[in-house]
């Protein structure tokens, strides 16, 4: 018999003071094509001062004229480009933008030389989160990487760590705000109350409601099932299709008294007739039904939280899922009746929602509900993108926003506080709304679960508060970032810029609001021991009092 043996091409050999260039983007070609100026200022910045260092960048793909950018933007092109780089040379990737990691994971699986991804110091294009996911990925994956930030590419900082990535191979930053737990420091009330809640999860155990997993590239957002079963924590993997078909089902005078709900709690919307550019009527009943929808189907699998993926897939079939989102944080929120009995579903309680499907921020989002619950504290909590930050006055403050998913609770006044825009459309082709407005000022706990070596869960937590801030400085910071989005200006405490740029293993952080610094304290603790007796490593970040 005679057999076709493929012949296998031999990798291309390394040159010496080369260095390789790649460049992920998103999937979407809308927001490729908007973003590429940025990508391509960065880049020929960053190749100035690699070539003052005496180095050579190769870029390991061309501008493509015919897609009118130069990102990777599926997986096989990602495989196909890697086929073109030698193994063992030193690759870099620039982050100007939002990108899809999975678009250069498989490459960088088996690649031997050093990595280094680095990102611009800009809120324009989430380029710090895209960034901030792709060293996530990385880290569940176990692959080594580098990873650095500047603002312009000259500054001291950043010169010295890439001259330190090109002799050594490796980048070190400060990361001394990290301690391990010792769960004996732990004050004993909150301890036990941790432990217990823990024990309580994992004897009657807990559902994740999935509707559809890997949103937008994130590897490092999906927990495999022998991890989170081990915590007491379980998947029902539901379809958007699903959810699509569900809405169909709910009525528009439902979805009217939704709405009407909402603008007698004081929740402004504003409202155009151009369904590609503005926030329409028939928008906002769409995502209504969404929320009537998503309800019920979390009511009929007996789910503790859902997460709803949107981005791929149902981006092109309906309006936005961020208000429905929001509103499903929140205890206080429009009621949702069951279609056949009439019976109130969750009533009184937050249905946590995990944005983007983000598994380790469900995982954290039931924690904090059963502490917050049991501490008879307001448990509405979300995760938002560590977008960007800059120092007002004498303090460095983050900008953490997200696209919509935010409980009215945390917003200035409320319901009242909340305006309802169109999202970008860039993003957001069938349009939606958002429920935008300032976070209020108070004490946070932050925290953000992740995967390392993909067998192992850990934690990060620590103390932050979230600060108001002039009107001047938080308009001038919407305009630097996204003007539709929820904003939180916040400070964190005993973490700087770097260290949280350079240990944080996530595009996301996890908040929850406590109303004094000593209750923060307790709820801080509280979570860690719970964390920890389910059997996650826990770290706590920065000047925490307890653990």
């Amino acid at each position: 018999m005679e057999y076709l043996i493929p012949k296998i091409e031999p990798m291309p050999k390394a040159q010496p003071n080369h260095l390789y260039m790649v460049a992920s983007g998103d999937l979407r070609l809308s927001a490729n094509k908007t973003c590429w100026p940025a990508q391509s200022k960065m880049e020929e910045k960053i190749r100035i001062a690699f070539q003052k260092e005496g180095k050579i960048v190769v870029r390991a793909h061309p501008f493509d004229a015919s897609v009118g950018h130069g990102f990777i933007w599926n997986q096989r092109m990602g495989m196909d480009i890697f086929r073109s780089i030698p193994p063992e040379a030193p690759i870099i990737i620039p982050i100007a933008v939002w990108q899809y990691s999975y678009h250069l994971l498989a490459g960088l699986r088996d690649h031997t030389g050093p990595i280094l991804t680095i990102a611009n110091w800009s809120g324009q294009w989430p380029g710090l989160v895209g960034m901030l996911n792709l060293n996530a990925c990385l880290t569940k994956m176990g692959i080594s990487y580098s990873t650095i930030w500047s603002e312009d590419f000259t500054d001291d900082y950043f010169t010295s760590k890439i001259r330190q990535w090109l002799k050594e191979g490796r980048i070190t930053h400060d990361t001394s705000h990290v301690r391990d737990l010792n769960i004996s420091k732990l004050p004993s009330g909150a301890r036990a109350l941790g432990i217990a809640l823990a024990k309580q999860l994992k004897n009657d155990k807990a559902i994740i409601g999935v509707f559809d997993e890997g949103c937008m590239g994130m590897y490092n957002a999906i927990i495999d099932d022998e991890l989170l079963n081990a915590c007491g924590i379980y998947k029902e993997r539901l379809s958007q299709s699903a959810l699509l078909a569900e809405m169909r089902l709910v009525s528009d005078a439902e979805a009217l008294a939704i709405k009407n709900w909402l603008i007698n709690a004081g929740m402004t919307f504003k409202i155009g007739k151009d369904e590609t550019t503005e926030l329409t009527e028939n928008q906002i009943i769409e995502q209504l039904k969404m929320y009537i929808a998503a309800v019920r189907i979390a009511d009929f699998f007996s789910c503790d939280a859902i997460g709803i993926q949107y981005q791929q897939g149902l981006k092109d079939m309906a309006p936005a899922s961020d208000l429905a989102e929001g509103l499903l944080n929140n205890t206080l929120r429009p009621p949702v009746f069951h279609r056949e009995t009439g019976k109130e579903l969750y009533e009184g309680k937050a249905l946590p929602h995990f944005n983007e499907v983000d598994e380790c921020s469900a995982v954290d989002a039931i924690v904090t509900n059963r502490v917050m619950t049991a501490m008879r504290l307001d448990p509405a909590t979300t995760l938002h993108d560590v977008r960007w930050g800059a120092r007002y006055s004498d303090n460095f403050i983050w900008v953490f926003q997200i696209s919509g998913a935010v409980p009215p609770s945390h917003i200035i006044n409320g319901y009242a506080g909340a305006i309802s825009v169109r999202q970008p459309a860039m993003y957001f082709p069938k349009g939606g709304g958002t429920i935008k407005g300032e976070c209020k000022p108070g004490e946070i706990v932050w925290s953000r679960v992740f995967v390392v070596d993909a067998k192992e869960l850990h934690v990060d937590i620590g103390r932050g508060t979230a600060v108001h801030l002039p009107s001047e400085e938080t308009n001038f910071r919407w305009k630097s970032t996204t003007e539709e989005w929820p904003i939180m200006n916040t400070i964190l405490h005993g973490v700087n810029r770097d260290q949280l740029m350079a240990r944080h293993r996530s595009n996301h952080i996890q908040v929850v609001y406590a109303p004094s610094e000593e209750i923060a304290d307790e709820v801080l603790a509280a979570k860690a021991a719970m964390f920890s007796e389910m059997g996650i490593t826990v770290h706590i970040c920065g000047d925490v009092k307890v653990g």
